[in-house]
């Protein structure tokens, strides 16, 4: 997939989220209450540390993005829409892209991490552990110190060989923790 197609991608993407959070909130409908999320299940390598606690799980739909470099591909970058498993509408509640960030679409937050521990599994892209490196706004992703990438399924780099600047995005779903200090 070329950069312009992508961005075309992307910015449809946004503009859909955008446009539902948007009609939801002209609707009379509030965005979800963050109550506290159901436990999520994670491999003992992914473990947060103690003194955090859970803040939200939500449910990732998207694609993840390869380009040939020397003939292999290596990941270019996540975009994915994320929805409270809770809300019936599944109207999305954040966009994840590329550094790694999450930016919330109801209230602007934002927060960008990097990979601390990966959780191999065979047929899908890991399950990963990611360390907070900055955190922006004072909505439902301030102050985040660790988020869980978790039931990941499919989103693998193609297993052909490639040529010059291919591109290919393939489709993946995961479920994304997001922590906070215990208070």
């Amino acid at each position: 997939m070329k950069l312009a197609e992508r961005l075309v991608l992307t910015t449809t993407a946004l503009a859909a989220a955008t446009a539902g959070t948007l009609l939801g909130t002209t609707a009379g409908h509030a965005a979800p209450a963050q109550s506290a999320p159901a436990a999520v299940h994670a491999p003992a390598a992914l473990k947060v540390p103690d003194g955090n606690r859970l803040t939200g799980a939500f449910a990732a739909r998207g694609v993840q993005t390869y380009t040939c470099a020397d003939g292999v591909w290596k990941l270019l970058e996540p975009a994915a829409t994320l929805s409270d498993k809770r809300d019936r509408a599944h109207r999305p509640v954040a966009l994840h892209s590329r550094g790694p960030v999450w930016v919330s679409t109801v209230d602007g937050s934002a927060v960008n991490a990097a990979a601390a521990v990966s959780s191999p599994r065979t047929g899908t892209i890991p399950e990963l552990l990611l360390k907070t490196t900055a955190t922006r706004g004072t909505g439902v992703f301030a102050d985040v110190t660790y988020i869980q990438r978790l039931d990941t399924a499919g989103g693998v780099a193609p297993t052909t060989a490639c040529a010059g600047t291919d591109q290919v995005s393939v489709a993946y779903t995961a479920t994304y923790a997001f922590y906070k200090p215990a208070k």
